[in-house]
């Protein structure tokens, strides 16, 4: 008999434009030590489906309109607040997609370890300590002892993301959900994170329901796969007939659109003879204080960019990779003077920029555009499509209004969005659409480099995919320069002509991309591509198995 049998689950939301269906006649089982994988896009209705069977979803406005879902032939839609308080955590644990969030930061970790044992197990306080401080040393955590008293803060993600499995398996659950638990983490942090969940599952036969948009993940973690688009289940099986016989239209899509190969040819970028740099970075040193110790004035100084030299040639599309705080982001940072470097220069066009107050260093400023990670922060949520292009036009060139709706709705154009959406606001705009209009917002400027700043890293795969298209179609046209900032191999490989690896605010390594792909010579450069997952699940297998030996 399985652990959990759920029979068509249906889940609707009530909003102003009436009845939505997030989860439509959903049927799966999970057996005692299986990994049932789930995968779609954003708005899917992955996690509404899981949040459902805990109680997690806020009634009103969501409702369960029909189903079961059995666990041990208990049907968890029907139970009381009560009895799900003592489900959830205790039977049934779930690790979330953002630690940062889900965390209590106003609690240190040990009092919110010790708060699960003693109230679903009743442990006295020096039991439920002792069984934090092992808990975490089993998550990897090096010096429990001393971490167990810290706050969520001062631990890096991927620590954050140990700290919660470590929670989520206190009570030696039966079941574990994780939702998207490796999306905001570095390749390397992200492979640690897989190995631990798989191996605590296999430790204490634990059943996981693994959520996740990225089919190399689950490729290397799902025995079943269960694939979901617009609230349906569209296709289940095997983790190798998803994969090696897939039948419907979405998951082919899916698998389609992973960035596994290189820039293409009709994209390959040649260097001109005699070219000079447009952008040239000589000795950049970004230095930061970090006060640790209060109302003193011992400080720390953390070298985020510490003495790098990078040339950019015009046309060229420069990767710059590495993990959460190799300096990675504090280089476009410092290049368009949103930190002040502390020793350097920084060239552009033959002109030095890092000198302060100068006209032509301000002019040139503006011919650098700068793409972020998040458009919604980075878009003035007070201001529709039109006023956020119109402004940054207006700086350009001086327009009437009719030349001036000209020219946003052809920017609109450039960027695949429609005319008739530019009085809308960010809110009513999905991700992707919401990068696009960032990057419109660059472009207005008719800048000659843009510096994207992990542009994909929040976006589902299909969407990724056609913003990496768009940036290479605009980048063609326009005959822009970039420097692009990710952590995301695959992405760097098929979107740059160089790459420049970072570790510890230094560039350890440089080359063409395909040169470096294929025959990386640092040490650091290695372990980076050898934590890149494969959307094959037995190549993906023998991957961790290969990684784990050596």
């Amino acid at each position: 008999m399985s652990l959990l049998n759920v029979e068509n689950l249906s889940v609707s939301f009530n909003t102003r434009e009436g009845k939505t269906e997030a989860v439509k006649n959903a049927s799966f089982s999970l057996q005692r030590g299986e990994t049932l994988g789930i995968v779609g896009e954003s708005g899917s209705g992955k996690s509404v489906l899981c949040y459902s069977l805990l109680g997690l979803l806020p009634m009103p406005p969501a409702s369960i309109d029909s189903g079961k879902a059995l666990l041990d032939g208990e049907d968890l839609l029907m139970c009381n607040k009560k009895a799900l308080r003592h489900i959830r955590g205790n039977r049934i644990s779930m690790i979330f997609q953002d630690p940062m969030t889900s965390l209590n930061p106003y609690l240190t970790i040990r009092t919110q370890l010790t708060e699960t044992l003693r109230l679903h197990k009743g442990f006295s306080k020096k039991a439920a300590l002792m069984k934090a401080i092992a808990s975490l040393e089993e998550v990897g955590i090096a010096d429990p002892e001393k971490r167990i008293n810290s706050y969520p803060h001062e631990l890096s993600g991927g620590m954050r993301q140990r700290v919660m499995i470590a929670m989520s398996l206190l009570t030696e659950p039966e079941i574990l959900i994780a939702d998207e638990p490796t999306t905001a983490l570095d390749v390397t942090i992200q492979a640690q994170i897989l190995r631990l969940i798989k191996r605590l599952q296999n430790d204490h036969n634990v059943g996981l329901i693994f959520i996740s948009h990225d089919l190399g993940v689950i490729a290397g973690i799902a025995d079943d796969v269960m694939v979901m688009e617009k609230g349906d289940i569209v296709e289940t099986g095997t983790a190798e007939n998803i994969y090696y016989q897939t039948q419907h239209p979405y998951t082919k899509k899916l698998l389609c659109s992973i960035p596994i190969t290189g820039k293409p040819l009709s994209h390959q970028y040649s260097l001109e003879t005699n070219a000079q740099p447009l952008l040239k970075l000589e000795g950049l040193k970004t230095y930061f204080h970090d006060n640790h110790v209060f109302m003193t004035k011992k400080q720390d100084v953390i070298k985020a960019v510490d003495d790098v030299s990078i040339e950019i040639y015009p046309g060229e599309t420069l990767g710059l990779v590495g993990e959460s705080g190799s300096g990675k982001s504090t280089i476009g940072r410092s290049i368009i003077n949103l930190v002040n470097i502390t020793q350097g220069k920084i060239m552009f066009n033959d002109k030095e920029i890092s000198t302060h107050g100068n006209e032509e260093t301000n002019i040139s400023r503006r011919q650098i555009q700068m793409v972020f990670q998040d458009p919604y922060s980075s878009l003035n949520p007070r201001m529709t499509v039109f006023d956020t292009l119109a402004e940054a036009i207006s700086l350009r060139v001086k327009l009437n209004r009719e030349e001036m709706i000209s020219e946003v709705v052809k920017l609109m154009e450039d960027v695949g969005l429609n005319a008739d959406q530019i009085r809308k606001y960010p809110h009513e705009f999905s991700g992707g659409q919401r990068q696009r209009i960032a990057i419109a917002r660059a472009l207005a400027l008719r800048p000659r480099l843009i510096i994207a700043d992990e542009p994909v890293s929040a976006l589902d795969v299909t969407i990724q995919a056609q913003i990496l298209d768009l940036l290479l179609k605009i980048i063609k046209k326009y005959h822009l320069t970039m420097l692009f900032i990710s952590h995301d191999l695959s992405v760097v490989r098929y979107i740059s002509d160089r790459v420049a690896v970072m570790q510890k605010g230094k560039i350890v390594e440089t080359g063409d991309t395909e040169d470096l792909f294929s025959n990386p010579q640092h040490p650091y450069t290695r372990s980076l591509l050898s934590a890149i997952p494969i959307p094959d699940p037995r190549k993906e297998r023998q991957r961790q198995i290969d990684t784990s030996i050596t």
